[in-house]
């Protein structure tokens, strides 16, 4: 189908996302974009390239779904029946903590989901006292409190890795997981369903 327009990810706010257990996941918002979350703690304007790749045309088509992964491209393609319908630039694990390749369903969707393990150190105003923290490694000031990243759209692929609308500098970045702009993440979400198949090859 032809590419009506391009959209460009909307990323600048002041919550991140982490990623989920053990690569990218589970637990509240934070501010950490080392996490990589959906905003990033700086404006995403000047440190992110524009996303001239995204767009969605899968309303209105039907057949069964299934997503490929390409992480050389770092670019997710969406298909409906055989016909692809929407790409989107992608944000992957980085180096030491990649993105597993392989053939993968949806196990889990869970639209507002948040890091059990990624996030931030918080006070009781919730004002951040230490970023970019991980539960099972950094320790915990006195008076202060875990406050998960979130990673909203999160649609678990295997362990603690999904896809979800995540930060996008432009690399590889992630814990593992496979972040995306937020209206692709949206559009994918609504799209796939519990043994969606996803593919990831480099």
């Amino acid at each position: 189908m032809s590419h009506p327009f391009f959209r460009f990810a909307l990323l600048v706010s002041t919550g991140s996302l982490a990623l989920l257990l053990g690569a990218c996941e589970e637990t509240g918002p934070a501010q950490s974009q080392y996490m990589g979350g959906v905003y990033g703690n700086n404006p995403v304007s000047t440190s992110a390239p524009r996303d001239s790749v995204s767009y969605w045309d899968g309303d209105g088509v039907s057949g069964k779904p299934s997503v490929k992964i390409k992480l050389a491209e770092q670019r997710a393609y969406f298909y409906k029946g055989g016909q692809l319908v929407g790409i989107s630039q992608l944000s992957t694990g980085r180096e030491g903590l990649g993105t597993p390749s392989g053939s993968y369903s949806i196990i889990q969707k869970d639209v507002a989901h948040v890091s059990s393990q990624f996030g931030d150190y918080v006070d009781s105003a919730d004002n951040v006292v230490v970023p970019n923290v991980d539960v099972g490694k950094d320790p915990k000031p006195p008076g202060t409190h875990f406050k998960g990243a979130p990673m909203p759209y999160f649609m678990r692929i295997v362990g603690g890795i999904g896809m979800h609308a995540g930060y996008l500098p432009g690399y590889p970045a992630s814990h593992g997981c496979i972040r995306m702009p937020e209206f692709m993440a949206e559009n994918f979400f609504k799209s796939v369903s519990t043994g969606t198949p996803v593919s990831i090859s480099h």
